[in-house]
């Protein structure tokens, strides 16, 4: 067997896709299993142990290089293959491989998956507000349901899924002696998904004795504010760090804090406890048990596919501002107490 998983983006959604690469290397030990995504990700995936290669697209790459590494990836033989992103690029893609009409599959040549984005759900639920997903919608079981039609689990695959250079982890820690670490995910990619400033601010002075590491992109300038709360134990590392660097922060703190973006996905992935501030969007929910989940039941909720608004709560941001600090607070205060290793214990 020969499979790929093709999965270019985005951040979160090709963590949650690793379990994808665990679960096929563990039914089909044997098997070389390869994946294409876009070339930012490819040390999220090069260092699981069930992937033979990955293959890389530049960002921003056009329908030329699309058709190229179709070539290149048509010589390799697949035997299966997994479309788990369900896009136009993956579409194009895919029939190359599969030949025209799909020869390939119905001929038995080649056996292929492909993703559901469950259009008509996503149709009722934001045209006419009929929500027929489930409650919480896991987006790693959606990639994984798929793999039912060739025999596999679609269980969620034991942590870590994500793999990180475990002494490059133990340097890092090292660098922060005897204190304990905290990261934190106080961005998102829209500002109605971001906890608000002043929740966070007032959770870093609940804990007076814990450095807080604080991630993101070279645009999140924000986060600066949260600095001035306290600029002896408040790190701002936002748009200093690779993908896989942020990755070995999050490696290396005891827990994360994190709005609904893609570094909640690297502690879920890690097996990091992770505590989850979800608001208006309903697609990037977490699974793991080490991750608990911080929501207010709205019946505005949710409001839009990724967050972007518009906020259609007669308070703006309700789902986010009614999340307390100080019950935040608890929960971490019980991971920080806890044994190293222990389960998540609820709120």
């Amino acid at each position: 067997m020969k499979i790929l998983i093709i999965r270019f983006s985005s951040f979160g959604d090709v963590l949650q896709t690793l379990s994808v690469a665990g679960r096929l290397g563990a039914a089909f030990p044997q098997s070389k299993i390869h994946w294409v995504t876009r070339e930012e990700y490819v040390p999220l995936i090069s260092s699981h142990p069930h992937v033979r290669k990955v293959w890389s697209l530049p960002k921003g790459a056009g329908f030329k290089e699309l058709w190229k590494l179709g070539a290149q990836l048509e010589a390799e033989g697949f035997t299966h293959i997994y479309d788990a992103h369900n896009n136009l690029r993956s579409r194009i893609l895919s029939w190359r491989l599969t030949g025209i009409f799909g020869w390939r599959v119905w001929t038995g040549k080649v056996k292929f998956l492909r993703r559901s984005i469950y259009r008509w759900k996503r149709f009722l639920l934001f045209r006419l507000r009929k929500n027929l997903f489930p409650k919480p919608f896991s987006g790693q079981f959606a990639l994984l349901e798929p793999l039912a039609k060739w025999g596999v689990s679609t269980q969620a695959p034991d942590v870590p899924q994500l793999f990180l250079d475990a002494e490059a982890v133990h340097k890092l820690k090292g660098r922060f002696g005897d204190k304990t670490v905290v990261s934190v995910a106080a961005s998102a990619a829209f500002p109605l998904k971001r906890w608000p400033l002043e929740h966070w601010k007032d959770l870093i002075k609940l804990f007076p004795d814990t450095v807080f590491v604080l991630l993101g992109g070279p645009e999140d300038k924000f986060l600066e504010e949260l600095v001035q709360v306290d600029p002896k134990r408040v790190i701002n590392m936002a748009g200093k760090l690779s993908l896989l660097e942020s990755a070995f922060v999050v490696g290396a703190s005891r827990a994360l804090v994190s709005n609904d973006t893609g570094l909640m996905h690297v502690a879920e992935q890690l097996g990091k406890p992770c505590l989850a501030l979800m608001g208006p969007a309903p697609f990037g929910f977490p699974s793991r048990p080490k991750t608990q989940i911080f929501e207010i039941d709205l019946s505005c909720r949710p409001c839009s596919k990724h967050g972007q608004g518009p906020c259609v709560n007669s308070e703006y941001q309700k789902c986010l501002r009614d999340i307390r600090p100080e019950a935040v607070a608890r929960s971490l205060r019980r991971i920080i107490n806890a044994p190293m290793g222990a389960p998540l214990s609820p709120p």
